[in-house]
């Protein structure tokens, strides 16, 4: 067995949930010197450029989540999709993987794929609108942004949370646990746009202290053991609506993004290709 299945193997026994959730804690507490030698020791590991931070001060953040969540400067991030038929990519990130959704399945890595209506928490009535669709999987890695931004405009209809593993989404544990986006826990957001529904997956993973939104703040944790869906107005002075490059939600600590359209809704930019760096604002691709 080498490194790498040892890697994997590990996750399978380790207490993911409990583990996280300690880290959370930390993360969310304020410890004065300790917050700041950790902040600074992570900026060191994982090469964060804080010269794109807002704050570029590691001393200015009270807590890793702060840090973990920080703003970048506005001009650094502009919305290169700015014509009305471009599709922005949402997060800062990488790609994991694209295309089309085939027979209602989605490919994970070589020799995985799982159900798209198990990734959106087993309901067939949210899932039937993208079953020839596409998709797109963005890992965010932990120096990365951690913010997650719209990709068109669009009216939130529905967010279902479903309960699940929380496995790490690095590309070696994609390539080797099956139906890992299916399997863990995750934030599932609808919303209607011009082209159709459009539905973005924020998946949880080993040490994400936190999924959230902007309409709801944290949903999870805790949330439980059971899915729990919310649905909203399409309509009137009650719909939420958000434009393309508003903020919609966060990670406290690294993970994954899926997103699916309907079919012949869109098409993929050109130069888009399995681990293409993404950038939040610039094209993901086209309308149809």
């Amino acid at each position: 067995m080498n490194m790498d299945q040892i890697k994997v193997k590990a996750q399978y026994l380790t207490p993911k949930h409990l583990l996280s959730r300690l880290v959370g804690k930390f993360a969310a507490a304020r410890a004065g010197w300790f917050t700041q030698i950790f902040i600074k020791s992570f900026i060191k590991q994982y090469k964060v450029d804080m010269s794109e931070a807002v704050l570029e001060n590691p001393s200015d953040y009270a807590s890793f989540n702060e840090f973990f969540t920080r703003y970048l400067k506005p001009e650094l991030r502009p919305l290169k999709a700015s014509e009305e038929h471009q599709l922005a990519h949402p997060v800062d990130g990488a790609v994991s993987q694209f295309g089309d959704i085939l027979e209602g399945r989605i490919f994970q890595a070589k020799g995985h794929d799982y159900s798209l209506t198990e990734l959106l928490g087993g309901d067939p009535r949210d899932s039937n609108a993208f079953k020839n669709g596409k998709f797109a999987t963005i890992y965010l890695a932990p120096k990365d942004y951690h913010r997650i931004h719209m990709p068109c405009d669009g009216v939130l209809r529905k967010m279902i949370y479903v309960p699940g593993d929380l496995f790490s989404v690095n590309p070696l544990t994609a390539a080797n646990v099956p139906n890992l986006f299916a399997r863990n826990e995750r934030v599932v957001t609808i919303f209607d746009t011009e082209f159709g529904q459009f539905a973005m997956v924020l998946v949880g993973a080993t040490i994400v202290a936190s999924i959230g939104t902007v309409w709801s703040g944290t949903v999870t944790p805790p949330c439980g053991p059971k899915v729990h869906s919310w649905s909203y107005p399409g309509s009137g002075s009650n719909a939420l609506t958000l434009k393309k490059g508003d903020e919609m939600g966060h990670f406290k600590l690294g993970s994954t993004v899926v997103m699916a359209f309907p079919e012949d809704a869109m098409e993929f930019a050109d130069d888009l290709t399995a681990t293409s760096t993404t950038r939040m604002g610039e094209i993901l691709g086209t309308r149809s």
